[in-house]
C-alpha cells in the first residue's frame, strides 16, 4: 500500500452536530463568496446573443473544467466559449476560451495564450472533458464543438498542442453537434477511452427560424433529428478507433446531454448513463466483452414514474444515501420536475424524486449543470444545480441556482437562500464544476452564465466538520482511474461511499479528487478502494482533514 498525505490546516470541531436521519439541517451553514472579482481575466461565456435571431445551439454555452494542468497541487480552471453566428467562427478574443492558473492565494492568472488554449481555430464550443489519455501524468483536454471536435495534449511544460488531426477523433459525421464527453476505460486495458454525447445534426445553413408572438425564440428540439452517441476506443500512441457500431451503442438515437460513468450493477465494468433532452434516457450496460446493451427502460431510468419524456440536461451518479450502490440524478426545465433514481441494490432503479422532495423543490427552476456536493461536510451528499431558463424573453427567465441539502439520505430541503448573497445571483447559468480550490476540504463551485463572467464561489467551510480528500490520480504509476470506488469506515462504525467520477453535470469536468465529509468524527478506521482493474486495496487508521494521495498496488492482498 502506497500513500502520501498532504496536510491541510485543521478545522475547529463543530459545536452543532450534523443532520442525521429525519432531523432538520444544522442552523449554522457554510456560505459561498464569489472570489472571481479578485482576478483579472477577460473571459465571459459569449453565445453571440442576437435580438433578431435565435440560433439553435446558443443556449448551450460555457463549459467548465477543473484540472491541475501544471501538477502543482492546485486545481486550475478552463472555460469553453461560443462563436460568431452564422459565420460559426471565433472572430475575435471575445469568443476565446480561457485557462486560469490557480495562484493559491484566492486569485487566478489568465494563461490562455501562453498555454496555446485560446481555441481560436475552433467554432462554437460546448463541453470539455479533462483526462490523461496517454498516461503521462498530466491531464489533457477534449473539447466538444459544433463542427470538428478538438483534442489537446498537455506538453507537461505549461503548454498544450492540438493533436486532433490523425487521432481518429477527427472523423466526425458531418454537422454532428457534440455537446459533452467523458473519459473512461470501458475495456480495462489501462487506457482511457472516450464517449461523446451528441445532440443533433445542425449547421447555420439548416438552422430553423422560429417565432412566438412576433418575437424570435429557440426552436423546439423535436424539430431536429435525434442522433447516436459516439464511442472511441483508445489504441494508444494518441490514436482512437470509432467503435460506436461495433460496441452496440449506435442504434439508440437521442438528444444527448449529460454523461455519468459508474459501475451501476457492481459487475466490475463501467456503464454509461446519458441524459437526453426530449427523448428517453439511456443506460448502456457494459457486457465486459467490448460491447454494451442499452437497458434504460429495463432498469427504470428511461422515464419518470409517469412515463414522461422531459428535457433532461446535466446528470451525476453518486451514492446519495450511503448504501453502497450508485444512484442517478438529472435536472430538467421548470415544471417538469428533476429526476432522482435510487439504485435498489442490483442495478435496478426506483424513481424517488417525489418521496425525497426533489420533485416539488425543483418545479420552479430550469436546471442545466448539477452535481452531488457535500457542501457542509456532514457525510451526506447534497444537490447543486445551475439554473436559468432557455428563452431569454423576460427578466423572469433569469434564475438563481439551487442547493438542496440531503437530510439523512432520505429527503432534501432547499437551503439556497441561506448560503450567502453571491449564491443568489440571477442569470442564465449553464456550466458548473465542483472543486476544492484552496485545499481546505470544503468544496467550492465554479459556474458559468450566458454573457457574464463566471462565478468562483469559495466555500467558507467554517462550521467545524471534518473531511478527507483522496487523490487517486497515478503519482508513481500514472493512471486516471475513472470509476474507482471508495468505502470509508469511521471509528464509530459509520460507513460512507464515493467514487472517482469527474464527468459531472453538463458540459463540465469536476475535481478528480474524491471528497468525503466526515461530520464531527475525527478518526477513520479503514478505507477500501476497488480500482477499475478489479484490484482491491485497504488502508487502515487514516488521519482526517488531509489530502490523501494513493497509488494503485500492483497486486491485490484482498480477495474480491
Amino acid at each position: 500500500m502506497i500513500f502520501q498525505a498532504i496536510l491541510a490546516p485543521r478545522i475547529v470541531p463543530a459545536q452543532v452536530p450534523p443532520a442525521r436521519g429525519d432531523q432538520q439541517p444544522v442552523s449554522r451553514l457554510p456560505h459561498f463568496t464569489d472570489i472571481a472579482p479578485q482576478s483579472k481575466f477577460a473571459y465571459t461565456s459569449n453565445n453571440d446573443s442576437q435580438a433578431n435571431r435565435k440560433y439553435f445551439p446558443q443556449p448551450m454555452c460555457g463549459g467548465a473544467a477543473v484540472l491541475d494542468y501544471n501538477q502543482d497541487g492546485l486545481m486550475d480552471l478552463y472555460f469553453t466559449n461560443g462563436a460568431k453566428l452564422p459565420e460559426l467562427k471565433k472572430t475575435g478574443p471575445e469568443y476565446y476560451s480561457a485557462l486560469l492558473r490557480n495562484r493559491g492565494d484566492g486569485t487566478f492568472e489568465d494563461v490562455t495564450a501562453k498555454a496555446g488554449l485560446t481555441g481560436a481555430q475552433m467554432d462554437f464550443s460546448f463541453g470539455v472533458a479533462a483526462g490523461d489519455y496517454d498516461n503521462d501524468g498530466y491531464p489533457d483536454l477534449f473539447i466538444a464543438n459544433a463542427g470538428k471536435n478538438t483534442l489537446y495534449h498537455n506538453n507537461r511544460d505549461g503548454t498544450f498542442t492540438d493533436v486532433t488531426a490523425g487521432s481518429g477523433l477527427d472523423k466526425k459525421p458531418k454537422d454532428l453537434l457534440s455537446v459533452q464527453a467523458a473519459w473512461f476505460d470501458y475495456d480495462r486495458d489501462g487506457l482511457l477511452d472516450l464517449v461523446v454525447s451528441n445532440y443533433t445534426t445542425w449547421s447555420p445553413a439548416n438552422d430553423k427560424a422560429c417565432m412566438h408572438a412576433g418575437t424570435p425564440v429557440y426552436c423546439d428540439p423535436q424539430l431536429y433529428p435525434s442522433v447516436a452517441i459516439r464511442l472511441y476506443h483508445n489504441l494508444g500512441h494518441g490514436r482512437f478507433d470509432d467503435v460506436t457500431e461495433k460496441a452496440g451503442v449506435g442504434a439508440a438515437l437521442g438528444k444527448g446531454m449529460g454523461i455519468s460513468i459508474a459501475d451501476f450493477n457492481h459487475d466490475g465494468w463501467l456503464d454509461v448513463f446519458i441524459a437526453n433532452d426530449t427523448e428517453r434516457n439511456f443506460l448502456f450496460i457494459n457486457q465486459g466483452n467490448g460491447t454494451f446493451k442499452e437497458e434504460g427502460l429495463l432498469r427504470g431510468v428511461a422515464y419518470d414514474d409517469e412515463g414522461s419524456i422531459v428535457s433532461a440536461m446535466g446528470s451525476d451518479a453518486r451514492d446519495y444515501d450511503n448504501d453502497g450502490w450508485i444512484d442517478i440524478f438529472y435536472n430538467a426545465l421548470r415544471t417538469q420536475g428533476w429526476g432522482l433514481f435510487h439504485n435498489e441494490g442490483d442495478g435496478q432503479f426506483r424513481y424517488t424524486s417525489p418521496v425525497s422532495g426533489i420533485a416539488s423543490l425543483s418545479l420552479r427552476y430550469s436546471g442545466w449543470s448539477n452535481g452531488f456536493i457535500d457542501y457542509n461536510n456532514d457525510g451526506w451528499k447534497d444537490l447543486y444545480s445551475s439554473n436559468g431558463d432557455v428563452a431569454e424573453l423576460s427578466s423572469s427567465d433569469r434564475q438563481r441556482d439551487t442547493l438542496f441539502e440531503n437530510v439523512g439520505g432520505k429527503r432534501f430541503v432547499d437551503v439556497s437562500d441561506k448560503v450567502g448573497a453571491d449564491f443568489q445571483r440571477e442569470g442564465y447559468q449553464r456550466g458548473s464544476a465542483i472543486v476544492d480550490l484552496n485545499n481546505d476540504g470544503a468544496m467550492d463551485l465554479v459556474i458559468t452564465s450566458l454573457n457574464e463572467r463566471p462565478r468562483i464561489l469559495m466555500n467558507s467551510g467554517d462550521i467545524g466538520n471534518h473531511w478527507l480528500l483522496i487523490d487517486a490520480y497515478g503519482h508513481k504509476s500514472p493512471h486516471d482511474p475513472v470509476g474507482a470506488e471508495f468505502r470509508v469506515t469511521m471509528a464509530s462504525g459509520r460507513v460512507l461511499y464515493n467514487q472517482y467520477s469527474v464527468s459531472v453535470g453538463f458540459m463540465s469536468t469536476s475535481d478528480r479528487r474524491v471528497h468525503f465529509g466526515l461530520g464531527t468524527e475525527k478518526k477513520i478506521a479503514r478505507i477500501e478502494i476497488k480500482w477499475p482493474s478489479g484490484i482491491v486495496q485497504e488502508l487502515k487508521n487514516v488521519e482526517t482533514d488531509e489530502i490523501l494521495r494513493v497509488d494503485e498496488p500492483v497486486q491485490s492482498s484482498t480477495h474480491q
